[in-house]
């Protein structure tokens, strides 16, 4: 006879009274998703340079246009608070600082994915496309491509396309095309 424990999932405002209690700091890599703390993968360099020149692309095209926000938490929902790698965001003054952005604050998400492919595609690709995230593009570190996703229907994404270097990219928004090869290297 085998014995089974009963889960308990923790909602965002509980994750952030261990925050305000010292439980979990600034040091532990982890994020909230479904209800679960999860630990997020270490930080290689090759990652944190795909993630930086990402970045500082978007700022570069869009400066005053939108809020470019890079590892910093979104309130998706009641019992998920991921802290995906990029989040392009509606400006607003005060930058966000009265609460974490929400679904209908952002444009586009980025997920970059050395080790957590598997991951981002199967748990945060449905997460987010049930939020109604209108755009999530994932960036593949092995085959050195981008996955753009758009039109949230349900948990999955009515449309997928693959960009690799050499073919422009669209941020749907604006109708911003960059060359795949600016954001990946």
């Amino acid at each position: 006879m085998s014995v089974q424990y009963a889960r308990r999932l923790i909602n965002v405002r509980e994750y952030h009274r261990m925050v305000e209690a010292d439980i979990l700091t600034e040091k532990d890599r982890v994020e909230l998703i479904n209800g679960e703390i999860i630990e997020m993968s270490p930080i290689g360099s090759k990652y944190a340079a795909i993630v930086d020149r990402i970045s500082n692309t978007l700022m570069a095209h869009l400066a005053g246009r939108a809020i470019v926000r890079v590892q910093s938490p979104v309130q998706i929902d009641g019992l998920s608070e991921p802290e995906p790698d990029i989040v392009l965001l509606r400006t607003k003054a005060d930058f966000y600082a009265q609460e974490h952005p929400r679904p209908e604050d952002i444009i586009l998400l980025i997920e970059v994915a050395d080790t957590s492919l598997t991951y981002d595609r199967e748990i945060k690709l449905p997460l987010y496309a049930k939020a109604g995230i209108p755009e999530f593009w994932l960036v593949d570190l092995e085959k050195m491509q981008l996955e753009a996703y758009r039109n949230p229907q349900g948990e999955s994404y009515a449309s997928q396309e693959i960009f690799k270097s050499g073919k422009p990219v669209k941020l749907h928004e604006w109708g911003l095309a960059i060359e795949a090869g600016q954001l990946l290297g």
